[in-house]
Formats: C-alpha cells, structure tokens, sequence
C-alpha cells in the first residue's frame, strides 16, 4: 500500500524544516510513503527552505500565487499516486506520530475513512482552550461537528480536523470545488453522502495561537464553513 501525505503550505518559513523532518521520519509497515508539498504562493522563504532540505521523497508543486488552502490540497491531490491520502498541516499543530495511529485502521481493514478527532473530550482549559478566542474556536468546532452529524446521519465529533485519511479512489466520484478553508466540510460532507463511514481516532495537538501565526478565524471561516455544510449536502 501506498501512502500520499500532502502539506499544503503558506509563509511557513519558521517551521517548514521541521514538520518535513518529522514527516519524512513517519515509518509504517508495509506502507510505501509519499510526500506532497504545495507551495500556495508563499512570498517568504518557505520554498527556499523546502529546496535546500532537499529530501528524496518529497515532490514540491509551487502555486505562482495564493489560492487558498483548499486549492493547494486539491493541487496534492492531482499529483497523488497514493492508495490513501492523509493532510498534513505545516504549522506543527498536528503530531505526525500519530500518522501510524490512523494508518492502523486502515491496514486492520476496520474501515475506509479515519480522522484524528482532537474534541472527543470537555474543553482544556489551562491548554488548548487557555484563552477566550480558542475557547470560542472550541465550541464553535463541536457546533459545526454536531450540525455534520445531524445534516449526515453520523455522529462526528471533529469535522474540522486537519487529519482526514481517506482512498484516493473515494474521490473518483467526488468533484471537490473549495479553495479555502471550506474544503474540511465540503469533503466531509461528500464522503458521507458516498456511503463512507468515519470513524475517529484521538490524537494529541498543540495548537499555535494567532500572534504565531494562525490561520484560521473562528467567525468569518466558522460562517462560510456552516454555509458549506448546508451547500453541499442539500443542493450539490
């Protein structure tokens, strides 16, 4: 079997080193790996940095401009000769330890589809949740969870973990459109409507805060996130 992990990556430049190295240390049996880089544009030295790692498995497609997340990981997804494809944020929020964790699953024929849930559990609040802005990313993340699992027929916990493990066959049948953010529900949404089953595994993160760099804006992406679900469930 053959593993496509894709990291899409935008002005990365502080960690792009060291989610490659740990990616690139991920060993599973039996599994073939392969490392996707997307570039979306950065106007840093991230792909200066990528170049001069110059690790053998790692394939690294540039986007001239920034398109959005969705974009880049549809680009992945394009190059990917995978059997599975899994999303590999840059930002080190994500352990890739628990790559293997999730490739279990799979290699143990338990099922098709595997997410790493990161809210099968009450709010932390000395940790994850230790300010008011990530308090709110929280519950505004179980909320969407919650509105998948109603709109979809199973019960989801983490709809919009950056951990998504699924075949690249699932996708022969699914015309992904999002450029952004959105691609987290749009993808969901899609692969439960083909009849694939989730099932959620835990893993441990270690969320960056906004001063560092974070991405995402739990009001303006949490809206068009919640647009989405309904999207593409009801009309697409």
């Amino acid at each position: 079997m053959k593993l496509t992990i894709i990291i899409p990556v935008f002005n990365e430049e502080k960690t792009i080193d060291e989610i490659l190295r740990r990616v690139d240390m991920v060993e599973i049996a039996k599994v073939e790996k392969e490392i996707i880089v997307v570039d979306d544009g950065s106007t840093d030295s991230t792909v200066l940095k990528i170049e001069k790692i110059n690790l053998k498995n790692v394939n690294l497609i540039i986007h001239q401009k920034n398109l959005g997340k969705g974009a880049a990981v549809r680009t992945g997804i394009e190059h990917a000769t995978g059997d599975y494809i899994i999303i590999q944020d840059a930002d080190l929020e994500y352990n890739p330890k628990d790559i293997p964790k999730l490739m279990k699953q799979i290699l143990s024929g338990r099922t098709k589809v595997v997410y790493g849930t990161r809210l099968n559990r009450l709010p932390n609040l000395k940790r994850d949740e230790r300010t008011f802005q990530f308090l709110i990313h929280y519950f505004g993340n179980r909320f969407l969870s919650l509105l998948t699992s109603i709109l979809c027929g199973q019960w989801i916990t983490d709809m919009e973990t950056g951990y998504k493990l699924f075949p690249k066959s699932a996708l022969k049948n699914i015309s992904l459109r999002s450029k952004s953010f959105n691609f987290e529900p749009e993808i969901t949404t899609k692969l439960l409507k083909n009849g694939y089953k989730i099932l959620e595994v835990p893993i441990s993160t270690n969320p960056r805060g906004y001063d560092e760099g974070k991405k995402l804006h739990t009001l303006s992406d949490g809206a068009i996130a919640l647009w989405t679900l309904f999207k593409y469930r009801l009309v697409d």
